[in-house]
């Protein structure tokens, strides 16, 4: 397995260089097709009190600055995929729908691998959500990239987030081609009980043999919260390894915003250090 298609989601110019960089540099790995995308939002219609008449002047003003961007984002794109040599095309949408729309996500669903920007500020604030909502609609593993990720660097050592779950299994294998290239992977878990198959001190033991058939240099490592909170053991592994991936599964309750934004995942997506992998 390897990822054969890509498609890097570039919604502003400010990021996407280092998406898009990020995206060449894996499609050299593994030559793959990269789809540059970006969705064009269609300007709100302002009011002007008491009269309550749009401003055609402040709508236009509006769209042709999301226009701009649009531009913006496609050429530095274009000007990257030429310059590498790699095989590549660039798709934008207009929508109301932002990062929602049909369009988008079907071609997310086409895709072996979704490549994005971690959402900077507030998660719940404006395009963060709008993303992050449309990422876990797609149905494919995700990479977010940190808003800190500066340059590109080799993805050497990996760490799993494994709690047996069904989240925790497909990110895993989503994941495989990294793990399979990666020098060293390990394997964490964290307050995990006795089950009929394991006891909680080697929890992950079977995963990790799987890997290791496929050629994965892999460990495990097991671990109790104790005073800590799972999200920061996990926090202060990655740092503590250098880790430069990290693998999990989107965990939470049925809807979304729940489910993206509670507990573990909100806090580790909100505080971003190293590449994430993450798949529901």
């Amino acid at each position: 397995m390897e990822y054969k298609t890509l498609l890097a989601i570039l919604d502003t110019p400010k990021n996407a260089e280092r998406i898009a960089d990020f995206a060449f540099a894996l499609s050299q790995q593994f030559k793959s097709h990269v789809i540059g995308a970006h969705t064009e939002p269609l300007a709100m219609v302002p009011i002007v009190a008491p009269m309550e008449i749009p401003d055609p002047a402040s709508i236009q003003a509006l769209q042709d600055m999301a226009h701009a961007e649009t531009e913006s984002c496609e050429k530095l794109f274009r000007s990257k995929g030429d310059r590498e040599g790699i095989s590549y095309e660039w798709r934008s949408f207009m929508s109301s729908a932002g990062f929602n729309t049909s369009a988008l996500i079907d071609s997310a669903r086409a895709a072996d691998l979704v490549i994005a920007p971690q959402a900077e500020g507030e998660m719940l604030s404006g395009s963060g959500s709008d993303l992050e909502s449309f990422l876990f609609e797609s149905g494919r593993p995700v990479l977010l990239v940190p808003y800190i990720y500066k340059e590109v660097k080799p993805i050497k050592r990996v760490m799993i987030a494994w709690n047996g779950s069904r989240e925790a299994a497909r990110a895993t294998f989503d994941a495989l081609p990294f793990l399979i290239a990666a020098d060293a992977v390990e394997v964490l878990s964290i307050d995990a009980p006795d089950t009929a198959t394991q006891s909680g001190s080697i929890a992950g033991a079977e995963i990790a043999a799987t890997l290791s058939r496929h050629g994965v240099n892999v460990t495990i490592h097991s671990d109790s919260s104790s005073s800590l909170r799972p999200e920061t053991m996990i926090e202060n592994r990655l740092a503590d390894q250098s880790v430069d991936l990290l693998v999990m599964g989107a965990y939470g309750s049925p809807r979304w915003w729940e489910m993206l934004f509670g507990g573990v995942t909100k806090t580790l997506l909100h505080s971003m250090t190293a590449l994430t992998l993450m798949s529901r």
